[in-house]
């Protein structure tokens, strides 16, 4: 069985909506959210959450050619076009998987762009669950340029693949300012 990886996710002093992500020797550059990192994420806000959270499952598009997937002992899950995440606060769904069509707000999981072509899921605002305070955070691939994202942790498709193996249910990411 791996040892458990603590990794650390800091915004950069230039520009909170970017970050340094170190796990082991490795260091790596993020996006983080358009709001910069908070401690009092909100859904909406654009801010990924100051807080430790814990990988809870790895989604991943069939047909992507990521490699580094299966050597990650994450519960893997593939992506269906029926699949979404609830993101409307009041919903009973609400930061919980749907299948699609859904009649809430929510985001769909097999986007048109690369974002979701391995994305893990997070454990922010999932046990317990408030609603309003903020839903889908997910570390996933990065937009180019490492734009900012909604909340989330974004890595270059190279540096997901670098990271994936190291990556279990006992990882700690500690998301700093």
């Amino acid at each position: 069985m791996r040892r458990s990886l603590a990794i650390d996710v800091r915004a950069t002093p230039l520009d909170r909506r970017k970050g340094i992500l170190k796990a082991g020797g490795m260091t790596l550059r993020c996006a983080l959210g358009k709001g910069g990192v908070s401690a009092r994420k909100r859904e909406g806000d654009g801010a990924t959450p100051l807080a430790v959270v814990k990988p809870l499952a790895l989604y991943f598009r069939r047909n992507c050619k990521v490699s580094g997937v299966w050597q990650s002992t994450l519960p893997k899950i593939p992506i269906r076009a029926d699949e979404g995440w609830c993101d409307a606060p009041g919903d009973p769904r609400y930061n919980r998987p749907v299948k699609l069509p859904y009649h809430a707000s929510h985001e769909k999981m097999m986007r048109d762009d690369r974002l979701y072509n391995v994305c893990i899921v997070l454990d922010w605002n999932m046990y317990p669950r408030l609603w309003s305070r903020g839903s889908a955070i997910f570390m996933h691939i990065a937009r180019p340029g490492l734009k900012p994202t909604e909340g989330c942790i974004a890595l270059e498709p190279r540096d997901m693949r670098r990271l994936l193996p190291f990556l279990n249910c006992r990882t700690r990411i500690r998301i700093l300012r």
